[in-house]
């Protein structure tokens, strides 16, 4: 083949750290303020637990992410999985109905921003920032991963400053009034309030997506086999640690919803609670960089998405499969991802998260279903834990998710998946052509 019809490969340039920032990024640790007031409504202030849960839940998935990861190690996540394992007209549709919540991620962004600014310059309209942000982040990740990769490294760095001197000042209040610590035995529900954690663990789902999403990086990955299935873990647990710690300094201070002006917006007067006005302007700021950073880190996973179901012809190849020649990013991809994100300017907050939570659950119930479906369709089998019992309490645990999703988000998921079917019936010509194969090593067996 010469050079001038040579197909542009991925570059590899991604260590453990840049993962490990990608996917911190992408989990965007700076919402545990946003919706800290909220779930603690819905829970009656038992947010730490109701975040355990969410871990508990995640947990089996992300071991099925891991193994899934190790035996598949290039980008495509669930929609690979599924076409390896299971059949490549299930993998269209899981495809298309995960791509949802990699989508939605950046309109979250773009809008949680458009608030932040819009409380400061009251006189400039939203969309002015919405298409802001979203241009900023395009061009970012247009110039290449390394670049991108960087500038997230340091905005994750610089949030993580912030929450330090939060978890300093929540300290130092509560050791000036000892009595407002809230002992270990206040987290554990009585009868009555176990059924508020499921729908409050339900909210707090979209917390701990970035485990799963960085799987999409792995032809960009220095020996991805390895990076992606210990950042997988490390990110679960550090999540886990992250925002428990964080909730139960929260939840100690103000046991319940009813002491905020407005649960819905309780992070300001938290941050004006604990600082004034002048750590309230560093708050926000924070809150800001953690929109840019997630906005990056989605934007990237969403458009190698796309170029991993390009690559593989269950999208237009010229298209979704183009690498630039020089930065090796899937331009096109990343200009797509950046203009539907636009349509964030007739969404809000509540429809925009419902497609994300229909989108992941959808993702991390298939990811399960495919470690089962690998266990009986082998005759010799395999760990019975590993391969059978973790992942048949993956699926228990994200069915338990499902049915606290509200009918809203359930609407919604019901009429992209609608979309889904109709796009794979008429690509596929009522599934008479079989969608093209990838020829890979599988470096080892499950």
């Amino acid at each position: 083949m010469n050079n001038s019809t040579k197909q542009v490969a991925p570059e590899r340039q991604l260590r453990m750290k840049h993962v490990v920032a990608i996917g911190f990024a992408y989990m965007a640790p700076f919402a545990v303020f946003d919706t800290f007031g909220i779930v603690s409504h819905v829970t009656n202030g038992l947010v730490p637990l109701a975040y355990f849960i969410v871990f508990i839940s995640i947990l089996f998935t992300a071991l099925s992410y891991r193994k899934l990861v190790q035996k598949y190690p290039i980008s495509g996540s669930v929609y690979l999985y599924t076409k390896r394992i299971i059949h490549p007209y299930a993998a269209i549709l899981v495809g298309w109905v995960s791509f949802i919540a990699y989508l939605a991620l950046p309109m979250i962004n773009a809008l949680l921003a458009s608030v932040y600014l819009s409380s400061g310059f009251p006189n400039v309209p939203k969309w002015v920032w919405v298409i802001s942000l979203i241009t900023f982040i395009t061009l970012m990740n247009c110039v290449g991963i390394k670049i991108a990769t960087t500038l997230n490294t340091w905005l994750v760095i610089l949030q993580f400053i912030v929450v330090i001197v939060f978890i300093g000042l929540c300290l130092k209040d509560l050791l000036t009034t000892p009595a407002q610590s809230m002992p270990i035995h206040d987290l554990l529900p009585t009868p009555n309030e176990f059924p508020t954690l499921l729908p409050g663990a339900a909210l707090l789902t979209l917390s701990f997506v970035g485990f799963d999403a960085i799987t999409n990086l792995c032809d960009e990955t220095i020996r991805p086999e390895k990076t992606i299935p210990k950042a997988i873990i490390l990110l679960a647990i550090g999540g886990l640690v992250f925002f428990v710690v964080v909730t139960y300094l929260m939840q100690s201070l103000f046991p319940n919803a009813s002491q905020f002006n407005n649960y819905e917006a309780a992070s300001p007067e938290i941050a004006v609670h604990l600082g004034g006005n002048l750590f309230l302007a560093f708050f926000l700021g924070a809150a800001l960089l953690s929109c840019i950073a997630s906005g990056l880190a989605s934007q990237l996973v969403a458009s190698r998405f796309l170029y991993a179901m390009g690559r593989d012809g269950a999208l237009p190849k010229q298209v979704f499969s183009y690498l630039h020649p020089r930065s090796k990013t899937p331009l096109f991809n990343i200009l797509i991802v950046g203009l539907l994100a636009a349509t964030a300017l007739f969404l809000d907050l509540e429809k925009a998260t419902a497609l994300v939570n229909f989108g992941a659950f959808s993702a991390f119930a298939f990811v399960n279903i495919c470690v089962l479906y690998a266990y009986f369709k082998r005759k010799k089998k395999p760990a019975f834990f590993e391969n059978f019992l973790f992942p048949f309490l993956g699926l228990v645990f994200t069915g338990f998710l499902w049915i606290s999703l509200n009918p809203f988000s359930l609407f919604i998921g019901g009429i992209w998946t609608l979309l889904g079917i109709v796009y794979l019936i008429s690509t596929t010509r009522f599934f008479k052509k079989a969608p093209v194969d990838l020829h890979y090593d599988e470096l080892s067996g499950m």
